[in-house]
């Protein structure tokens, strides 16, 4: 399993269309066989910092998703909503060690 935190800082007037947007990417990541799950939340104090939690059962399921239309059109339509480059962080899962989820 491979863990994902991709951080993002959005302009304030972007926040409804970066949900919206992000949202429906989310709806049809979790479709693929490859993600065990796909999390969006937003920072309680700053509602312009989200943080999406991805899971890939495998590297290659996370590389199949950067190949998918739902994400390339998501890609290109947050791209300049964003108030500074995106970054990611990727973890390996400790607990539970098996690929129940």
């Amino acid at each position: 399993m491979i863990i994902v935190q991709v951080h993002i800082h959005v302009k304030e007037g972007s926040i409804a269309a970066f949900e919206e947007a992000t949202c429906e990417n989310a709806r049809n990541s979790i479709r693929e066989p490859g993600i065990a799950r796909f999390d969006v939340i937003r920072q309680e104090d700053d509602p312009t910092r989200f943080v999406l939690v991805e899971a890939y059962r495998s590297r290659e399921a996370q590389a199949l998703h950067k190949g998918t239309p739902h994400y390339e059109a998501w890609r290109d339509a947050v791209e300049p909503m964003m108030a500074e480059p995106r970054y990611s962080i990727r973890y390996a899962n400790v607990f539970p060690d098996d690929a129940s989820w």
